[in-house]
C-alpha cells in the first residue's frame, strides 16, 4: 500500500467503525435467530458490551483482530509505519480489555469474546453462542428469584389502633 498523505489517512481512520461492524452484525443475527435476545451496547457495563443478556448476565464482545491483538494472522500483523505507536495503542487495547473483562466478572457478569476471524466459520460461531449462552433452567430460576426486598409480604401489617373499617364478626 502506497503512502498517503496526513489528510487521506485520517479520513480513513475515521472511516472505521466501532459499532454496527460486519462481525457484530453477523453475531448479532445468528443470536437472533437462535432465540437469543438482547440489548446492544449498554454504556452503564464496564467496556460497553457488544450485545448484553440482561437476564443470564453474559456479555459479548466482538474483536477486531488487528485493533485488539488477536494471534490470528490479521491480528498478529504489525505497521511498518509508526510501529512503536501501533504497539503501544494494541498493548493499551489489550489491557483494558482484561480490565474491563475483570471489572465484569467482578459485577456477577459473565462475558465472551468473539473476534473477528471467528466470524467466517457459521458453524464453530453458533456452537460457540450456544455453549455460552444456554443455562439449565435451575441455573436461571435462581437468579431470578426475587430478593427479600422485592418480595410483598402475604398479609400486610396494619396499625392495631386503626380503623379498617371492617365489622367484627359476632
Amino acid at each position: 500500500m502506497s503512502e498517503a498523505p496526513s489528510e487521506t489517512r485520517s479520513a480513513i481512520m475515521r472511516a472505521v467503525k466501532s459499532r454496527d461492524t460486519k462481525p457484530e452484525m453477523t453475531v448479532r443475527s445468528l443470536a437472533h435467530r437462535l432465540g437469543f435476545r438482547f440489548r446492544l451496547h449498554r454504556r452503564s457495563l464496564p467496556g460497553c458490551p457488544d450485545l448484553v443478556f440482561v437476564a443470564r448476565r453474559k456479555a459479548i464482545f466482538v474483536n477486531g483482530c488487528f485493533w485488539h491483538g488477536h494471534d490470528c494472522k490479521r491480528g498478529a500483523r504489525m505497521p511498518k509505519a509508526n510501529a512503536p505507536y501501533w504497539r503501544a495503542k494494541i498493548a493499551a487495547n489489550q489491557s483494558r480489555d482484561a480490565r474491563v473483562r475483570a471489572e465484569l466478572a467482578a459485577a456477577g457478569w459473565e462475558s465472551l469474546t468473539v473476534w473477528e476471524c471467528e466470524t467466517r466459520d457459521a458453524e464453530a460461531l453458533r456452537a460457540r453462542l450456544v455453549a455460552f449462552l444456554a443455562e439449565t433452567s435451575s441455573a436461571l430460576a435462581l437468579r431470578r428469584r426475587p430478593s427479600s426486598f422485592e418480595t410483598a409480604p402475604s398479609d400486610p401489617p396494619q396499625d392495631e389502633g386503626r380503623q379498617t373499617g371492617n365489622k367484627p364478626s359476632s
